[in-house]
């Protein structure tokens, strides 16, 4: 099944990008990123930056510019029979150079994933003269840490890189 990435979650303010590789099966029939039930991508978010959980997309994406995260994916399109970064072939890479001059203000970009960072690597090849950092995956397939151990790591890099003003 060929799969076509969502629309970057964006603005002028942004400047930490959040990148993932590719929406899973259930976040594309939601038409809205992360939107497994089994996910922890959100329930991290709101536990890194003390908020109280969000149900509403709209105010899941008005909560991430409020914060100056955009949230994009790594690829703009590829074949995929599962949910799995790993099942992931013919892909095509995300016009990365176009983006980051539209959203020069972007200087961090964390990936919540090895795959999205490995894909990136292997295609972009360009930094940007940007800081890359990667966090544990929030994906509920990542069962060998517990939510308590990736809230650890989400924490220590996201309230590090808040508190030196990279978000």
């Amino acid at each position: 099944m060929r799969k076509v990435a969502f629309e970057p979650i964006v603005d002028e303010k942004s400047s930490l990008l959040l990148l993932g590789t590719m929406p899973g099966i259930k976040s594309l029939e939601k038409a809205e990123y992360y939107g497994h039930p089994q996910n922890q991508f959100w329930r991290l978010l709101f536990a890194v930056f003390g908020v109280e959980s969000i149900t509403d997309y709209n105010k899941k994406k008005e909560f991430l510019l409020n914060y100056k995260i955009a949230l994009w994916d790594v690829l703009a399109s590829c074949e995929n029979k599962s949910s799995l970064d790993s099942d992931i072939r013919n892909e095509v890479v995300n016009d990365f150079e176009a983006f980051f001059n539209k959203f020069p203000k972007i200087h961090t970009v964390v990936f919540d994933s090895l795959h999205a960072e490995k894909f990136y690597n292997k295609y972009v090849k360009n930094d940007f003269g940007k800081n890359f950092y990667r966090i544990p995956s929030p994906s509920g397939a990542n069962a060998r840490m517990s939510f308590d151990v990736k809230l650890n790591e989400w924490k220590n890099l996201l309230v590090w890189l808040k508190n030196k003003k990279s978000v």
